[in-house]
């Protein structure tokens, strides 16, 4: 093939957007911490199915246009800091062809290095070993055969070619990669869009879905059937929770009959699907925490989903609740601000805790659920301000803020939180009465002095930075360092606590998760004042799922 015009480059999005779909949930099992929400996958998916949406719509033979439709949708639709260097690499992709009208082999290889180089501009602090590397051996690979190759499928190749040996040699770049075992979830999910192009290009066919993605299908009609026809207030399993085990031999032995009948007792909508390997799971329930326990009898998590489906439904149907009833964060009544402050959360109680501290709105996300950049574009313009500062409050968000900001015609600012103790602590320094950049500065300041704290379990054994974890465990993570791991929710929260206060100490903030029992909690508390008595404490119904606990110490 000597040259590559619009409608076949289109073809290409789509092939390399449904595979990277069919593979988002191994690429989300890559990741390194073992975390019951790592979402890489996930993160990827959702930009790229942005990208071919747009694609697909706006499609011409002018590869130009073709390539700007795909940059537009990925740079809308882009979710965490994977799809958001996703949307870039297609950035400057499209940014060097959008003259053209069809590309040969050298314009279509130098297309892959502009993307390449727009993506590492974009990254603050770039680092080897990831995405970033798979993106660059791959595109210097493309350069160097279309110096003496014309056939445009033969670049394609060794651009794959080249991708899957960068991704192999990830591990030895980011040591961590190596001792966990794994190579990087980026890289892969990159190496799976590069698949799809190639398999396009050559005309074979992707392998079509399996029976676990059906479930996605019914899970859409399950919730189709009850969000028109009934009140938020009678929703009595609120948290839609879908998760997929991946079964294991020194495990439970698997049979769906007698799962489907306990998963039955945990709530409504159950919707089970299995195959060989693993099985997929939907249901509505009160105790998600109780939920994924179960199904860990199974084998190990490669994905866990938690969704509030009352701050869903409340969305939909547009309903005005009372506060007694339920209080939807992330679209109370929007009034219009001069200065406001736009930050992300999950848990009702987290978000109504921000909010009463001074945000002006709270999308819902973070954990399991990182907003795009379109979600927070909208946010901005909803809360109709003349300046806005966003707190993304994770790490995974800081980069799809940073971009959100670039699409906005108002003076906006990102405060790089990557916790909700952060945020907490950025907000209360917040002057309405001082610039949006001497806001940023000051913000900045008060939450370097916070320490973040987190309980949550592991989804799989593994080793990180000499600390041996066990599927199950519960995890210590201090400013997002993994420092303990056990089986006891009691010790490992007062090692957690224990380690993080200090002579400097003066106020511990502790946000209790949706399945932690009162009790539990007073135990907690109890434990912290008796041990440390000249220093404060503050407890607050989070209601966040996944985290028991998420701790702050000032």
């Amino acid at each position: 093939m000597k040259s590559l015009d619009g409608i076949k480059f289109a073809e290409m999005v789509q092939a390399g957007s449904s595979h990277l779909a069919q593979n988002a949930k191994y690429v989300d099992s890559l990741n390194v911490f073992p975390v019951p929400d790592g979402d890489t996958g996930t993160n990827m998916n959702l930009s790229m199915t942005s990208g071919a949406k747009e694609t697909a719509a706006h499609k011409v033979a002018n590869i130009g246009k073709t390539a700007q439709a795909l940059s537009k949708g990925l740079l809308m639709g882009a979710r965490g800091n994977s799809g958001v260097i996703l949307s870039q690499l297609f950035r400057g992709f499209g940014k060097a062809i959008e003259k053209e009208d069809e590309l040969d082999a050298v314009k279509f290889a130098q297309a892959f290095k502009s993307g390449v180089e727009t993506a590492y501009k974009a990254v603050m602090k770039p680092v080897e070993g990831t995405i970033l590397t798979v993106a660059r051996e791959a595109a210097e690979k493309a350069v160097e055969v279309a110096e003496t190759e014309q056939d445009i499928v033969v670049i394609m190749e060794a651009i794959l070619t080249a991708a899957k040996a960068a991704l192999a040699k990830t591990p030895e770049l980011l040591p961590v990669l190596k001792e966990v075992g794994v190579v990087d979830s980026g890289g892969q999910g990159l190496v799976f869009v590069y698949e799809g192009f190639a398999a396009s290009l050559k005309g074979e066919e992707i392998p079509s879905a399996t029976i676990i993605d059906s479930i996605d299908d019914l899970v859409n009609a399950e919730h189709h059937k009850a969000q028109d026809f009934m009140d938020t207030s009678e929703i009595v399993y609120g948290y839609c929770t879908e998760f997929m085990v991946r079964f294991e031999h020194d495990k439970k032995p698997f049979n769906e009959a007698e799962f489907r009948k306990d998963m039955s007792q945990f709530g409504d909508s159950l919707l089970v699907i299995s195959d060989d390997e693993v099985v997929k799971i939907h249901v509505h329930t009160e105790t998600p925490g109780a939920v994924i326990s179960y199904g860990q009898q199974y084998g190990s998590l490669v994905k866990v989903k938690v969704d509030n489906m009352r701050l869903q439904h409340t969305a939909i149907v547009g309903e005005n609740h009372h506060k007694e009833d339920f209080k939807k964060p992330t679209k109370k009544e929007v009034k219009k601000h001069s200065y406001a402050i736009v930050t992300v959360a999950m848990g009702e109680g987290v978000a109504e805790l921000l909010e009463s501290i001074g945000a002006s709105y709270v999308i819902e996300g973070g954990q399991t659920m990182n907003p795009s950049t379109e979600d927070i574009v909208n946010a901005i313009k909803e809360i109709e301000a003349e300046k806005v500062l966003i707190l993304p409050n994770n790490k995974n968000i800081v980069m799809a803020a940073e971009q959100a900001i670039e699409l906005v015609d108002i003076e906006a600012a990102v405060v790089p939180t990557k916790t909700i103790p952060q945020g907490m602590a950025a907000i209360l320094a917040f002057n309405p009465d001082v610039s949006v950049e001497e806001n940023k500065k000051h913000m900045t300041a008060a939450y370097a002095h916070v320490k973040s704290g987190q309980i949550t379990f592991a989804v799989r054994d593994t080793s990180i930075d000499g600390v041996a974890i066990h599927k199950n465990d519960f995890m210590a993570i201090e400013d997002g360092n993994i420092i303990q791991a056990t089986p006891s929710l009691k010790v490992a929260s007062e090692l957690l606590v224990s380690d993080m206060i200090n002579e400097d100490s003066e106020i511990v903030t502790v946000l209790y998760g949706q399945d932690v029992e009162k009790a539990t909690v007073d135990e907690y508390v109890e434990f912290i004042e008796e041990k440390y008595p000249d220093v404060e404490v503050e407890v607050h119904d989070g209601k966040q799922p996944l985290y028991p606990y998420i701790i702050s110490v000032e």
